[in-house]
């Protein structure tokens, strides 16, 4: 397992070295630059600001210096606000972001795999083409179309929740924007689960189990689950991936003050080094939890080592 584990370790390298090269040249051939305002600069101000940040140096070398500092663990600064670096604007909203997609992962995982073992169990009734038909809504309904709807009708129509904000941190602001994050993850992990297991109990194993006098719920819940849940480990890695990244816009329409905020901000204003530091940030911790689900996933199936 530690043979293994290191394996995929070493293969997210190259991966995170190509993204890193592919988005730093890709953002500095984006035109305007991080001092193009409605008010433009005199020249010697944009002179020392070009030498004091490097900019004034050929390409390929400002490269290597970022690649150099992001070796050391340092993100570099800020170029519109220069008070604070990267990495210090990420750790404040760092909490917010992870709590909200965090909640988002959670409740997605519980009721995908709720409905789609109910729907196994029941498949091809009434319950499970209305459960299929409602979470088929989530999946083809866009985030950006389904949040002001909720913030209408809950937030400003029956008052029930916030229209957005963090208040006091309590579930109350967390429920809407959770809710537009789970939405298409819900749906994708419920046809997974739901596909999965019809199959896990249409296998010989589980009809040995029914020939032996096994209750339903054991067998369901002891027997079919475990295999019926490989396809959805397979899916939980692109998925945390997915609601960590989404939330970037989620952030915004609620406005939570998260990651999201300081990026849409930094793009606005050609913010090379936050920008950078934020997408930077974003995939190393996608292919962190990326090689959790490959580690978990061969700890549940010893056959994928091999491969």
């Amino acid at each position: 397992m530690i043979k293994y584990a290191f394996n995929r370790l070493l293969t997210t390298i190259p991966v995170l070295w190509i993204a890193i090269t592919v988005c730093f040249f890709i953002l500095r051939m984006a035109p305007g630059g991080p001092f193009d305002g409605d008010r433009p600069l005199p020249e010697a101000i944009k002179a020392n600001l070009a030498a004091h940040y490097n900019l004034d140096k050929p390409l390929i070398e400002q490269y290597f210096i970022y690649v150099g500092n992001v070796l050391q663990g340092n993100l570099g600064p800020s170029f519109t606000t220069p008070d604070f670096t990267v990495s210090e604007q990420l750790a404040v909203g760092l909490p917010y972001t992870l709590i909200l997609g965090g909640a988002a992962f959670f409740v997605s995982l519980v009721i995908g795999v709720a409905i789609g073992v109910y729907g196994a169990l029941k498949r091809n009734s009434y319950p499970d083409h209305i459960l299929a038909a409602i979470v088929l809504m989530g999946l083809v309904v866009p985030g950006f179309l389904v949040a002001p709807i909720l913030q209408l009708i809950f937030g400003l129509k029956l008052n029930w929740l916030p229209v957005g904000g963090w208040g006091d941190g309590s579930i109350s602001y967390l429920v809407l924007p959770v809710t537009v994050l789970c939405l298409p993850h819900i749906a994708r992990i419920s046809r997974l689960t739901r596909g999965s297991m019809i199959e896990a109990l249409n296998s010989n194993a589980i009809r040995t189990a029914y020939s032996k006098g096994l209750s339903d719920t054991a067998i369901v819940w002891r027997h079919a689950l475990r295999p019926a849940m490989m396809p959805v480990l397979s899916y939980l890695g692109p998925a945390a991936g997915f609601l960590l990244t989404g939330s970037l816009v989620v952030e915004s329409i609620f406005g939570i003050p998260g990651i999201g905020r300081y990026f849409i901000n930094a793009a606005l204003n050609r913010d090379y080094g936050m920008v950078l530091g934020t997408v930077v940030f974003y995939m190393v911790l996608i292919m962190v939890l990326n090689l959790l689900v490959d580690i978990f996933y061969a700890w549940l199936d010893p056959r994928v080592r091999t491969r």
